[in-house]
């Protein structure tokens, strides 16, 4: 026997040890997985192995294969190595000798239908052994390490499996994606946008009653199917032990599939919906539990109506209402009451984090869906919504009560329950009849024990009115309960669902009066790193809501102040609530590019509307280095002591369009094109101004031409001697404090006069003008400002 036969023998024994610690791990495991070695009986796995080979030819052997009975779709794949050096080469590409590298490469051929964990193990003891773990889902061509370097329980792979941020991103995406379809399928089979709702919660939960499961497919007279689906939707609530008077309501509502002509013309129709609904919604809810499945299918439903007002209410987004638990930190010990319930989005928000907090404890989870979990619906169209969310989502007996959340009975019901958390995102004034947002905050927050926390979600308005029924609401609610935080959402947050409302969240402490001097925490929390687009909305691209949760609460918490992001102020109800107003702007990032920025939008405004011939990136004065700003010296200056702050004479467009094209500006509350929305013949305002945007976000730009206006822009006027220069220095730093202002919190002349901004300061304490224009006056594309040479 050749010296390289031995090595090659020896080997191969060697790796039979490593095999065997890897084999007795799994079979303790045998009734949950399923163990095959070299090759596989599905013939799903076979096909897309028959090109694995490590050689790049041939098939695929690896050293085990194990499917999850519970999970057909999740596979894991194993290749072991006995000596722990070849457990992963640098490249992971050297399959045949690296135990990690041979599995990421079956895994690479597995995952084309397949989510799979690819395994790499390497040693010959116990204790040696060295694990490495890389899930690769399906249709991806990443492998992303996961888990500890030990061999694991089965379930606790497939735990890990289903709670990848990846894993329920594609889950996610193809419910929705699965929820468009079925959108499209109702509507052109006429189903209205709020029945299609009740369809899905009364699918739902017949199919939670074994018997309807395995029979509606027999059942092929439509008008039978949907008398069926009402009946056992009727027997599964009278043995969850709901109240008599509520079931006869919900009963009355799911009536409607009686009359829905459309479901029943079509032959099989109403089965295909129902098994298309328990395979996709039900495997969806299945890996991830206590999730508001129905907000997502009703937020697609009202795809063609005009709004969440086609239902009466505003959805609140996923991530906000376990944002909402998280701040309020709900716990096993916690009963949660919500007066505003809808969907119950909150509800179940908070029920799963009572339910991760009792660890496994079937006793404490049962109390917790018995008897912690308190919610009022107004709305009869909305109820059974709500109470369907609640049943499908495990809570045995619904605590949710069709009512008015202002009744004495209803408030009085709800003390004795103690509710120790309140959690509400209110209805929004639509007109001057319809009760302020904040008195369901009251309302809610007299319901709860001394000491509750109780957290809502309002419109902006709610926060920075101070006198009128909402400055009397404030002092109210002050007078008997402590404000202990503000929180300003993104301005779209509510995307998804056609609203448009400037949100913040208000976190309060029950029945403890404000104290003097009480420092609120203020967050200027608008970047939830969410994106939009066309298909999918206003959503977690890129995953790092994780990320940012993770840095808003532990701000919350430990009421941190971070520049740009949270300040604490002493507040009280004669105060805006917002951190917009009280954060200082971070003008340590203030460099060349922001000045350069304005620069070259004033250049693009000069040329594009032919102001000038040309442009050039050209300094006015050439320098060899740069100016130094030195920001950290600069001092705050109070606007109204530089400027005269008043208002433009508004031009309705019709004149404008009488009087023709022009040589003067119309100024709009535009942030493009310096402002200007064409050119016309007609003068209101005189040159050498800079306007100011009121209406939505504070844009500042400076008016070298006489101009008219719309409404809403504000005029600054200087009260010192403004070249060109200087006006694109103030240009820059009045864009730099934008972030103060939305729809929600405009750019008014009184917030205007309020403010302040940072300056160079001179020798006299006054700003240092002329530093300002010799530090315009070297930076590219300042030569455009002087005017042309034939003019």
């Amino acid at each position: 026997m050749s010296q390289s036969t031995l090595f090659v023998l020896l080997e191969s024994q060697n790796e039979r040890k490593t095999e065997n610690l890897v084999r007795k791990h799994f079979e303790k495991y045998d009734p949950e997985i399923k163990i095959e070695e070299q090759m596989s009986d599905s013939p799903r796995i076979q096909k897309l192995l028959r090109s694995a080979s490590k050689s790049g030819t041939g098939i695929g052997k690896p050293d085990f294969i194990i499917q999850f009975n519970d999970k057909p779709d999740f596979i894991a794949v194993i290749e072991c190595k006995p000596d722990i050096q070849r457990h992963e080469s640098s490249t992971r590409d050297q399959y045949a000798d690296y135990a990690v590298d041979g599995a990421l490469l079956y895994a690479s051929y597995l995952s084309v239908d397949f989510d799979v964990l690819a395994i790499g193990a390497s040693g010959m003891t116990k204790e040696s052994l060295k694990v490495s773990h890389f899930l690769q889902l399906k249709g991806d061509k990443n492998a992303e390490l996961k888990f500890s370097n030990d061999l694991l329980p089965p379930q606790d792979y497939i735990n890990g499996y289903i709670n990848d941020n990846r894993k329920y991103k594609n889950d996610y995406e193809s419910l929705l994606a699965f929820a468009k379809s079925l959108n499209k399928q109702l509507h052109a089979n006429r189903v209205s946008e709020s029945n299609r709702s009740l369809l899905i919660s009364a699918i739902l939960i017949a199919l939670e009653r074994e018997s309807f499961k395995q029979s509606y497919k027999a059942e092929k007279d439509s008008a039978q199917l949907s008398l069926q689906i009402i009946n056992t939707v009727k027997a599964q609530l009278q043995d969850s032990g709901i109240h008599q008077d509520r079931l006869d309501v919900l009963v009355d509502k799911f009536n409607f599939l009686i009359h829905e002509t459309m479901l029943k013309r079509k032959e099989g129709e109403l089965s295909r919906i129902i098994e298309a609904v328990d395979t996709e919604v039900n495997s969806f809810r299945q890996n991830h539990e206590y999730r508001d499945v129905l907000s997502d299918l009703y937020i697609e439903f009202l795809q063609y109506a005009n709004s969440d007002k086609g239902l009466g209410i505003v959805l609140t987004p996923p991530h906000i209402t376990s944002f909402f638990a998280k701040l309020a930190q709900v716990n096993r010990n916690s009963i949660v009451y919500d007066n505003c319930v809808g969907t119950g989005g909150f509800l179940i928000a908070a029920m799963k984090e009572m339910i991760e907090d009792a660890a496994g404890d079937s006793e404490i989870e049962n109390r917790i869906k018995q008897s912690h979990i308190y919610g009022v619906e107004v709305q009869s169209n909305i109820y059974p919504l709500v109470v369907s969310n609640m049943y499908i989502n495990q809570d045995g007996k619904s605590n949710v009560l069709l009512g008015d959340c202002f009744s004495p009975e209803i408030i009085e019901e709800v003390k004795t329950k103690n509710p120790n958390i309140g959690l509400l995102n209110p209805p929004y004034q639509s007109k001057s009849t319809d009760p302020e947002e904040l008195k369901f905050v009251k309302n809610n927050l007299d319901c709860l024990q001394v000491g509750g926390v109780c957290v809502a979600i309002v419109p902006m308005q709610s926060a920075l009115s101070i006198r009128g029924k909402i400055g009397e609401l404030k002092q109210s609610i002050l007078k008997d309960h402590t404000l202990e935080a503000v929180l300003s959402m993104p301005d779209e947050l509510f995307f998804n669902s056609k609203v448009s409302t400037v949100t913040c969240i208000m976190v309060f402490t029950a029945h403890k009066p404000q104290p003097p001097a009480k420092q609120v925490f203020l967050g200027y929390y608008k970047n939830d790193r969410f994106k939009k687009n066309k298909v999918k909305g206003r959503f977690d691209s890129d995953n790092k809501w994780e990320e940012v949760e993770k840095e808003w609460i532990s701000c919350y918490v430990n009421r941190t102040e971070k520049q740009g992001l949270s300040v604490n102020v002493e507040l009280d109800y004669t105060c805006e609530w917002a951190a917009e107003k009280y954060m200082e702007t971070d003008y340590s990032v203030l460099a060349d590019k922001q000045f350069k920025h304005t620069l070259l939008n004033y250049s693009t405004y000069l040329f594009g509307n032919q102001l000038k011939s040309f442009v050039s990136q050209k300094p006015s004065k050439e320098i060899t280095s740069s100016i130094p700003l030195n920001t950290e010296e600069w001092e705050l200056f109070k606007i109204p002591d530089l400027f005269t702050i008043c208002g433009t004479k508004t031009t309705p467009i019709e004149d404008l369009e009488y009087s023709g094209s022009g040589e003067y500006p119309y100024v709009t509350t535009q942030s493009t094109n310096n402002g200007v929305k064409g050119f016309f013949g007609i003068k209101t305002e005189d040159a050498g101004v800079l306007t100011m945007d009121s209406a939505v976000c504070g844009y500042c730009s400076y008016q070298a031409l006489s101009f008219s206006a719309s409404d809403h822009v504000e005029k600054l006027i200087p009260q010192f001697e403004m070249d060109i220069y200087v006006a694109m220095f103030f240009v820059t730093i009045f864009n730099m404090e934008q972030y103060r202002y939305n729809y929600g919190r405009k750019c008014s002349q009184t917030k205007l006069k309020e403010a302040e901004i940072r300056l160079p300061v001179g020798s006299t304490g006054e700003p240092d003008y002329n530093f300002m224009r010799e530090y315009i006056s070297h930076l590219a594309y300042s030569s455009n400002l002087e005017p042309d040479k034939d003019n």
